[in-house]
C-alpha cells in the first residue's frame, strides 16, 4: 500500500468506526433520544467551528460573520427544497455553494482589511443579513421564522438515529477533506500568509489569492452546517444570523485551540454538552460558563490543544508498535521459560 493511499485509508477506517459505533449504540437504545441530540446539536456546532477556524486559525483573518454564512445556508436549504422541488441532500451541497458565492462577494472588497477593520465588516454583514431575512417575509417568513417540512426534514427531526448518522458523517467527510487540502500545495499557501504575508508575498505566493480561497472555503463550510441545522431543528429564525452566535462560534475554536481542527471539534462538543449540563441552574448557567471560560483563558490562553492535531495515521503507528512491542515480549518470555524446562528427578 502507497503512503498516500495508506494516509488516506486508515482516518477513513478511523472515520467509519467513530461515526457507526455511536450511531449503533443510538439505534439501539443505549444512548438516549437526548443525549443523541446533543451530540448531534454538538456536531453542527462543530462543522461551524471549523468554518470559523479555517477563517481565523488557518488563514489569519478575524471573521465575525460566520453565522450569517450559517443563516443563508439554512434559508437556502429550505427555499431549494419546498419551493423548487430539489433533493434536501442536492439542497444541502448548494446551499453550501450559495453561502460560497455570498463568501465571494464579502470577501472580494474587504480582505484587502485585516484585524479589527475585518471584523467589523464581517460583523455588519451578520446583522444585513439577518435585517434582510426578517424583511424578505415572501421568502423567509418574516420575524416569526420559516418551518421546515419537507418529508426528509420531518424524518430527520424524528429520528435521533438518522440525524446523527448524517450529520456526524458529514463532519467527518469535512475533516478528511480538509485535512487533504491542508497537507496540499494550496493549503501550505494558505498556511504561509497566515505565517507572513510580506514572505509569503516574496516568494510568490498571491496573498490576496489565497486569503479569498480559505474565506470562500470556510463560508461554504458555515453553509453546509446552516443547511443541515435546518432539518434537523425543523424551524429557524433570522436570529441565527446575529452577531452573539458568531461570538459563540469563535469561543469554540478559541477554548479547542485557534488553528487545530482537532481542538475545534473538541472545545464544539465540551461546550455544547456544558450548556446542558448546566441546564438545571437555570439562568445561573450563563455566569458559569463564562467563568469556565475564563478559567481556561487565564491558565490555558493557546487553548485545550494549542495548535496541535490529533493523527490517526500515528495513532494507528504507536498502536502497531505497542502490539509488535508486546508480542515481542511475550515470546521472549516464553523461549525463557520452555529454555529452563521443568527440572526432572536425577537418576540415582
Amino acid at each position: 500500500m502507497t503512503k498516500n493511499l495508506r494516509n488516506m485509508f486508515i482516518p477513513f477506517c478511523f472515520a467509519v468506526l467513530l461515526v457507526c459505533l455511536p450511531g449503533f449504540f443510538v439505534s439501539a437504545g443505549i444512548i438516549d433520544a437526548s443525549t443523541a441530540q446533543i451530540l448531534t446539536l454538538g456536531g453542527i456546532n462543530a462543522i461551524m467551528a471549523i468554518s470559523v477556524n479555517i477563517v481565523c486559525g488557518i488563514t489569519g483573518q478575524l471573521s465575525l460573520g460566520q453565522a450569517g454564512f450559517m443563516a443563508i445556508g439554512a434559508y437556502a436549504c429550505i427555499i431549494l427544497t419546498e419551493m423548487l422541488g430539489i433533493p434536501m441532500p442536492i439542497s444541502i451541497l448548494f446551499a453550501g455553494f450559495i453561502a460560497a458565492f455570498f463568501g465571494f462577494l464579502i470577501g472580494y472588497p474587504t480582505l484587502q482589511l485585516s484585524g479589527d477593520y475585518l471584523a467589523i465588516v464581517t460583523l455588519g454583514f451578520g446583522e444585513i443579513i439577518r435585517v434582510l431575512l426578517v424583511n424578505f417575509k415572501g421568502l423567509t417568513g418574516g420575524a416569526n421564522g420559516k418551518r421546515f417540512s419537507a418529508p426528509g426534514a420531518i424524518a430527520m427531526s424524528a429520528s435521533p438515529s438518522l440525524s446523527f448518522f448524517i450529520i456526524i458523517g458529514v463532519l467527518t467527510v469535512i475533516i478528511i477533506l480538509w485535512h487533504n487540502f491542508q497537507n496540499s500545495t494550496y493549503g501550505r499557501a494558505i498556511l504561509a500568509v497566515r505565517e507572513d504575508e510580506i514572505a509569503a508575498n516574496s516568494s510568490g505566493i498571491g496573498v490576496f489569492r489565497y486569503k479569498m480561497l480559505g474565506f470562500v472555503i470556510a463560508a461554504f463550510v458555515g453553509g453546509i452546517g446552516g443547511a443541515l441545522y435546518a432539518p434537523f431543528i425543523g424551524f429557524i429564525k433570522p436570529e441565527m444570523a446575529g452577531w452573539i452566535n458568531s461570538i459563540y462560534q469563535l469561543i469554540y475554536v478559541v477554548l479547542g485551540g485557534m488553528g487545530s481542527m482537532t481542538g475545534a471539534v473538541l472545545g464544539s462538543f465540551v461546550l455544547t454538552y456544558l450548556q446542558e449540563l448546566l441546564r438545571f441552574l437555570k439562568d445561573f448557567r450563563m455566569v458559569i460558563y463564562p467563568l469556565v471560560l475564563i478559567f481556561v483563558m487565564l491558565f490555558r490562553p493557546q487553548g485545550l490543544l494549542g495548535e496541535k492535531e490529533l493523527s490517526f495515521v500515528k495513532l494507528w503507528d504507536d498502536i502497531v508498535f505497542f502490539y509488535k512491542k508486546g508480542v515481542f515480549f511475550i515470546k521472549k518470555l516464553f523461549s525463557k521459560t520452555n529454555k529452563s524446562g521443568p527440572k526432572g528427578d536425577s537418576d540415582v
